[in-house]
């Protein structure tokens, strides 16, 4: 591990002395890249610098320690070598971490479908509050939310939405969403005050440019009309709504949320290649069984990843064993503490998987 963080940090040296040469800034691929990869090395450069200067706090402490008499000098000294030590193994820690495979796709923008699953009317209700929960999220992250299509219901509830989120590192944040929410209430359309389990289906896709997924104009049928639904002025007067078929898979894309006609295409065609290039990551999973077991929920669509129990006011992720009994706050859109928790037992199995095959 230290030889490949001397490499890392010989690295970081390099990208400072190109980037201080004159006339980079002006090609701008090269500057860029180098802006990124020095942006992707800072974080483990620093905590190495710091495991470094914590060693040699420790080996300094322990050299005066032998040297020195008064007790009370001895007394500091030994409580700077524990805090040292300390440090050492919390950074070896962090560098651990910071040193494990990245997802290639983490840093992408991403594609988040909602679909309605068992419950009817009940399941579209609160597929709209889950949608709800994470344009709030995505606020406060401060991210940006682009709705693609939304099938609502008269009531309130949406059978199916898709949305693109941009914002940095989104997909390495949401992609702990994916899988099958349940939800346990009386609902608002029961009158006989019981309970009824329902389940909503989230897909969250990372956005795929065109050199991920080359998509032939012959396979790809593209029909435009009226918008159709709750739309606003203008929306269901005009031919702005496209849908696209792919003829190979059979996917069919709708997008009628923008006045335009091009930019609704721009959305579909942005949701199509989502969707193809999931289909090619699901079959590396699949082929892959023992990497997916390894990770937190991010492989399996059908897997029932977290249940919303309104009457005890408790949202459990049955993945890492969470409940949190903060139901309100939680689909006001405060994720962080379940995600952040995802995050560290996806973390923590990759370790014991390092571990393994090291």
């Amino acid at each position: 591990m230290f030889d490949k963080l001397e490499d890392l940090l010989h690295r970081f040296e390099e990208i400072l002395n190109e980037l201080s040469e004159p006339g980079v800034a002006s090609d701008t691929k090269r500057f860029q890249r180098l802006m990124k990869e020095q942006s992707d090395l800072t974080p483990i450069v620093e905590a190495y610098k710091a495991y470094k200067k914590a060693n040699q706090d420790a080996e300094d402490a322990l050299m005066l320690l032998e040297e020195e008499k008064d007790p009370e000098m001895r007394e500091m000294l030994k409580e700077e070598h524990s805090e040292a030590k300390k440090s050492i193994a919390e950074l070896e820690q962090k560098l651990k971490i910071l040193l494990l495979p990245k997802d290639p796709n983490d840093d992408k923008n991403v594609i988040v479908e909602i679909r309605a699953g068992a419950g009817g009317e009940e399941a579209a209700l609160f597929a709209a509050e889950l949608y709800r929960m994470y344009a709030h999220y995505i606020e406060s992250r401060r991210w940006k939310l682009e709705l693609v299509n939304a099938d609502e219901t008269g009531i309130g509830g949406m059978k199916e939405a898709e949305f693109i989120v941009s914002g940095n590192g989104a997909y390495s944040v949401l992609k702990y969403e994916s899988g099958v929410h349940r939800v346990q209430r009386v609902p608002k359309t029961e009158t006989g005050g019981r309970i009824h389990t329902s389940t909503v289906t989230v897909a969250v896709m990372p956005e795929a440019e065109d050199v991920d997924v080359k998509i032939d104009d012959k396979d790809i049928r593209i029909d435009v009309m009226r918008a159709s639904g709750n739309g606003g002025q203008c929306v269901n007067t005009t031919d702005s709504a496209v849908r696209l078929t792919h003829y190979p898979t059979g996917i069919v894309i709708y997008s009628q949320t923008e006045k335009s006609q091009i930019q609704n295409k721009e959305k579909a065609f942005a949701l199509l290649r989502a969707k193809l290039y999931d289909l090619e990551l699901q079959k590396a999973h699949d082929a892959e069984a023992d990497m997916r077991r390894s990770q937190i929920g991010t492989g399996d669509r059908s897997e029932k990843i977290r249940t919303y129990n309104f009457p005890q006011g408790r949202v459990t992720d049955h993945r890492i064993g969470l409940t949190l009994y903060k139901i309100d706050s939680v689909m006001n859109g405060d994720l962080q503490e379940i995600l952040d928790a995802c995050t560290t037992a996806d973390q923590a199995a990759k370790l014991v998987k390092m571990g393994e095959t090291a």
